[in-house]
């Protein structure tokens, strides 16, 4: 029996309608907007901020809703403060999808998004970054997908602006009010938790990249930078004793070695065992200026240092190998790493990762062994005292296991993933101490070129920029905040070697230096300690933290 044209002109018209519903774009306010996005940015993209502030979800409760409510209003505040309605979607998309990105990284790998770590991001190149790059990242774009689809799906009210304006006033208002009322309501909890807790704030996402990237432009912005603050005008070299040979004095700065797991220092591996056969001066307790290269580096070569830190006065100011070559001493800068960050700004520099070279190089990075290709064509055109500083790939994460040739594969199984979350915790151990085995052949290498000059007196001094956590208490990597840093990521090692000229034409003492390596030393003791043993007066010298001048007969 046919349809009735009445029945069936009724269902044609409710799946009009059904399609009419389904077609049109729910109008809201952009007010409503924002606190939903911000809703959002609370409840989803702060799982490492709830994860370490709320330990005890029952008992916390009050902590905890004040937070959610405090932390939402502020986000909403924010994007009300900056979101005009005609740009707030595109704006808000790519917040959403930035910070499922920020909320990946932070949850794999532990890190803070404090300024120095947005510093690190900026300043990384293109290798580093692509070994961050993997399969794991399609977890946080299809993460973001569903918000950002809902996000276009909807159609933002058009108001005049005059009334725009009084809603946008009465929405901030209400936020900050909701802001005071939320710390009032646990203002002992959360005073204790701003008071004893700071760090915690690198957490709450995404206020922490934007804040953080916002001091980084302020303190630098972009775009031509002024020439550095000359400092050491008054440097110049001690008189020579008469036939004394030139001297090379060889700084390897290490990248992300620990002293934790370096063999010389204790550890239950030997993870230095070229070293272990030399005449070296190993100091065991060596505190690093920071959690990370970008903190670290300049601060070493700086007056500075931790024991005076500005990030500004040290970015703003020239290095020791500027004072060293005031004074007369040539340098050179080469580097299997991301740049001197300033240090060597101006002077001379060989970069040494694109070399082509297929025994030592891959298409994207060099083995350290790099450092020494053509080594006595590198430093013997120069007479006259010199300083090379060779900056090392060494233990960069996260693939520890691209950082060593296969012979040097002794500790297995080793993870091979720049994934370290996907590696038993053993094997990313492994492939870490696979990586310092090979630092320690580089440097039983290079000392190995030095003793054969028979030119100079050489000596070396070599000390990493940071450590490495290895997934302790959860953390991989580097870059937490210097106040909260695990000693995994401030604790570092240092090893020295002298030539017999080097150690008489200085009146150094070996065995008295070897007894002062027992001592607690740092970053700080690199600038005064290379000017001391190098013969350059100035009054930047700092004879109190000389590591050479109780062991220097000369010294005083």
């Amino acid at each position: 029996m046919s349809a009735s044209p009445l029945s069936t002109g009724l269902r044609r018209n409710a799946r009009s309608a059904a399609n009419a519903w389904w077609l049109r774009r729910p109008v809201i306010a952009s007010e409503t907007l924002l606190l939903a996005v911000s809703v959002y940015f609370t409840l989803f993209a702060n799982g490492s901020f709830w994860r370490n502030v709320i330990v005890a979800p029952v008992a916390q409760w009050r902590l905890a809703a004040a937070l959610f409510v405090a932390i939402t209003a502020v986000h909403a505040l924010l994007l009300g403060l900056f979101l005009h309605r005609r740009y707030a979607r595109p704006v808000l998309a790519l917040l959403i999808l930035v910070t499922a990105f920020a909320t990946y990284y932070m949850s794999s790998y532990g890190v803070y998004l404090d300024a120095d770590m947005l510093r690190n991001v900026l300043n990384t190149d293109s290798k580093e970054s692509s070994e961050l790059l993997g399969w794991g990242l399609l977890f946080p774009l299809l993460f973001a997908a569903l918000p950002i689809a809902l996000l276009w799906r909807v159609e933002l009210r058009q108001r005049g602006w005059k009334r725009a304006t009084w809603v946008r006033v009465a929405f901030l208002g209400a936020m900050a009010l909701a802001t005071a009322l939320a710390a009032l309501a646990s203002f002992q909890d959360l005073s204790s938790l701003v008071r004893n807790r700071r760090e915690v704030r690198y957490l709450v996402t995404p206020a922490n990249y934007l804040v953080s990237l916002t001091r980084v432009l302020t303190a630098s912005p972009p775009g031509q930078k002024a020439a550095r603050i000359v400092i050491g005008e008054d440097a110049k070299l001690a008189p020579a004793a008469m036939g004394r040979k030139p001297r090379l004095l060889v700084i390897v700065v290490g990248e992300t070695a620990r002293a934790a797991n370096w063999g010389l220092s204790g550890y239950a591996r030997q993870t230095t065992p070229e070293l272990a056969k030399l005449d070296v001066v190993n100091f065991a307790n060596v505190t690093a200026c920071g959690s990370s290269t970008e903190v670290s580096l300049p601060c070493m070569f700086s007056p500075f240092g931790r024991h005076d830190y500005d990030q500004q006065n040290i970015r703003s100011h020239q290095s020791l190998l500027h004072v060293l070559e005031r004074a007369g001493i040539h340098t050179l800068w080469r580097d299997n790493q991301s740049g001197c960050k300033g240090v060597c700004e101006g002077l001379a520099v060989q970069t040494m990762d694109d070399t082509p070279d297929p025994a030592l190089c891959s298409d994207t990075r060099c083995l350290d062994e790099i450092l020494l290709k053509d080594w006595r064509k590198a430093v013997g055109a120069q007479s006259g005292d010199q300083v090379v500083l060779l900056h090392m790939l060494g233990n960069h994460g996260p693939n520890y296991f691209d950082r060593y040739p296969a012979t040097f594969r002794r500790f297995l199984p080793e993870c091979r993933s720049n994934e370290l979350g996907q590696c038993e915790r053993p094997s990313i151990v492994n492939a870490y101490d696979n990586a310092l085995l090979y630092t320690d052949h580089v440097l039983a290498s290079t000392i190995a070129e030095l003793g054969a000059d028979s030119a100079r007196d050489t000596a070396l001094i070599y000390v990493s920029d940071h450590g490495e956590s290895l997934g302790e208490k959860g953390l991989f990597l580097h870059g937490v905040p210097y106040a909260i840093a695990p000693s995994e990521q401030t604790h570092v090692p240092m090893v020295m070697w002298f030539s017999p000229g080097f150690a008489a034409s200085t009146s150094l003492d070996v065995a008295c230096l070897r007894a002062e390596a027992k001592a607690p030393a740092s970053h700080d003791n690199l600038f005064p300690s290379v000017l001391g043993l190098m013969d350059v007066q100035t009054r930047l010298y700092d004879h109190d933290r000389d590591l050479f001048a109780r062991c220097r007969r000369r010294a005083g």
